[in-house]
């Protein structure tokens, strides 16, 4: 069956590509290995510029060039939404000595830092917002499946927020959905929406990375030594 794949790029990164050493991804080489019965006719990527941090300077150079490899295949489109920062106050947690102390008794549930008087103590922290690629993401599953650009959608996300438009795409427009969820344990609404569920596994990372060099219209360039 023709299928579109729809990621959300920051979805799949925290749910299962962080801290892994499968970053340098080839989505046309992942999206085929994940579904071997669909013949996938397009990848859309959605994702947004990061800036710089004091901890990590070259994230937005790894990301260019990372954006540069995904621009090498013919299949994949790539949407930008925005990062949006802002000073917030926060619940401050107790860690011992380098990460958060949790409660034993209630779910794991972290343990809140507390004033002399026992009200939760409070810190401004810097919070950084992706704003843009689930409200892309729908659009564009809508978009294609009112006009029939195709009869099978697969999306690559746990956000429930889409729960809506995937319900139009399939009840009001015939759309066969599947759901690929970066997380084991993803959001069972949309699991219980689509046709089929297909489990990213870690070996179909590490089976679908870029060679360390690649070659564009500007010329060669290479795997950032983080990725």
């Amino acid at each position: 069956m023709d299928t579109h794949v729809y990621i959300d790029g920051f979805n799949l990164y925290y749910g299962m590509i962080r801290g892994t050493p499968y970053k340098w991804l080839n989505l046309e080489a992942f999206c085929d290995l994940l579904l071997p019965k669909n013949k996938v006719k397009r990848i859309f990527y959605f994702t947004a510029k990061v800036d710089g941090r004091d901890h990590d300077l070259d994230q937005p150079i790894r990301q260019q060039t990372y954006l540069r490899a995904l621009a090498t295949l013919g299949r994949v489109h790539v949407e930008y939404g925005t990062f949006l920062g802002s000073v917030v106050r926060r619940p401050l947690v107790e860690s011992d000595p380098d990460r958060p102390k949790r409660h034993m008794e209630k779910d794991g549930n972290p343990v809140l830092a507390r004033n002399p008087d026992g009200s939760p103590k409070l810190v401004h922290v810097l919070k950084s917002e992706e704003k843009g690629s689930d409200v892309n993401l729908a659009a564009f599953l809508l978009r294609d499946a009112f006009t029939r650009a195709c009869p099978c959608a697969v999306i690559i996300s746990n956000d429930s927020d889409l729960l809506a438009p995937l319900r139009i795409a399939k009840q009001e427009c015939g759309m066969v959905l599947g759901l690929a969820p970066p997380r084991r344990r993803g959001s069972i609404e949309l699991k219980r929406l689509a046709d089929f569920v297909v489990e990213p596994r870690m070996h179909h990372l590490e089976r679908s990375q870029f060679p360390a060099a690649l070659k564009d219209a500007t010329g060669e360039f290479h795997k950032p030594p983080a990725s």
